[in-house]
């Protein structure tokens, strides 16, 4: 994964997670989806979150700590990390305690904002979002939903977004950039690791910075 793709898929990871607020006006380039949809939801929180970065940019930028705040706060609301933390370990995680999970989640989002936080100030937040679609994904698991970053010049960038419903909320569990999946490609990195080292002693290899969230296979 390129910074500029992990920079974006930080700043999508974000949008989808930051709590639910009315529904922002849509875009001329699409119409409204239904209120509460999941639809309705990446939009609203797409739409938010990106003013906020945009808005709040300068007082980030003084001040590391806000926008060490923000992330974390945005990121850990409704984002679902030990689902999909679940996910990136795979077969590694089977018969994985919540405890381990939950602290695998925990040091695996502190480790990506750490190093590619900053990144989301050089990021241009000027984008609209418009949303394509919203399908069921297979065997009753959540939905898709598909949209476009609308960018001042240059082409959209696809951004698709895996949701599922947890107790009356949409929570998303994986962003897929351009194709590129979030879940997959640290599942990709960390699948190495996790041959040789227990859940733990990764966990702790990342919180220590011996271990970084690259996403980087040495694929491309």
């Amino acid at each position: 994964m390129k910074r500029s793709t992990i920079t974006l898929a930080l700043a999508a990871v974000l949008a989808a997670a930051a709590p639910t607020v009315a529904l922002a006006q849509a875009s001329a380039a699409a119409a409204a989806p239904a209120q509460g949809s999941a639809s309705a939801v990446v939009l609203s929180q797409s739409t938010r979150v990106l003013t906020t970065l945009e808005q709040r940019r300068a007082e980030f930028k003084s001040n590391p700590a806000a926008l060490k705040a923000f992330i974390k706060n945005e990121f850990n609301t409704a984002f679902d990390g030990n689902y999909a933390a679940r996910l990136v370990l795979g077969v590694h995680g089977r018969g994985a305690s919540d405890a381990d999970v939950s602290a695998f989640a925990d040091a695996l989002a502190d480790n990506l904002t750490a190093r590619y936080g900053q990144s989301l100030l050089d990021f241009n937040s000027r984008l609209r979002v418009r949303i394509k679609s919203e399908t069921p994904l297979p065997n009753g698991k959540g939905v898709r939903v598909s949209s476009e970053m609308l960018r001042e010049s240059g082409d959209p960038v696809p951004v698709d977004y895996l949701l599922r419903n947890v107790g009356g909320q949409w929570k998303v569990f994986d962003v897929m950039i351009e194709g590129i999946s979030y879940v997959q490609t640290f599942k990709n990195q960390f699948d190495g690791p996790l041959r040789q080292k227990s859940i733990a002693q990764v966990t702790a290899d990342l919180r220590a910075g011996r271990l970084q969230a690259s996403g980087d296979t040495g694929q491309r």
